[in-house]
Parts: C-alpha cells; structure tokens; sequence
C-alpha cells in the first residue's frame, strides 16, 4: 500500500508539471514555480513544452508501474536520475521533489511495502 500510493503520488506530481510546462508555462503560477520571469517564459515556450512531454511519459510509465513492479522500478530510476541531474543543473529543490520521493518509493519497492 505505501509503494502504490508513492508510486502514485510520483505520477501525479509529474501529471501537474507536465500540465504546468505544457499549458501554463507563460502564467504567473508556473512562472512562480520554476522562477522565471515573463520574458523567458514567453522566449522559452516551445522548450517548455517538450519538457512537459518528457513529464509526461514518466507520469504514464509510473502509472503503468502500479500493476508491474520491475516497470516501477525502471521509471523510478528515470525519475531518480533526472532529479539528480536536474538538482545539479538547474535548482537543488528539484532534488528534493523529484529524486528523494523517487528514492523512496524504490526502497518501498525494494522492501515490499
């Protein structure tokens, strides 16, 4: 039950960034969240949007993973790297919504609960 609901969990946050990158990208709450500004938001859009796809597939990946455990696993792992990758070269909170909570929910799958 934890494993699923942080597996959950995950895929929804990546649902709500892709939604974020893909469609609200040049609004104030997306530009809060990723702390832009509206010229870079609006330079930047395209970019922004093809991003959001990438979260995109992640969020269907892990959905799929609640009824394939090793499925879990791997988008886990993609998500754990990107947070990684994105906390070194973007913002260090990425590491903290992305890779911890990924991070975790490979234990729980490690461990079985």
């Amino acid at each position: 039950m934890i494993t699923t609901s942080l597996i959950a969990a995950i895929a929804l946050l990546h649902v709500y960034i892709l939604v974020l990158e893909m469609f609200l990208w040049t609004t104030p709450r997306a530009r809060k969240a990723f702390g832009t500004t509206a010229e870079f938001a609006a330079a930047t859009r395209v970019l922004a949007a093809n991003q959001g796809l990438y979260n995109g597939f992640l969020a269907a990946g892990l959905f799929w993973g609640l009824w394939r455990s090793d499925v879990a696993v791997f988008f886990l792992a993609c998500v754990l790297v990107a947070g990684v990758y994105g906390a070194m070269t973007a913002s260090r909170r990425i590491l903290f919504v992305q890779a911890v909570p990924a991070g975790l929910a490979l234990l729980a799958v490690g461990f079985g609960i």
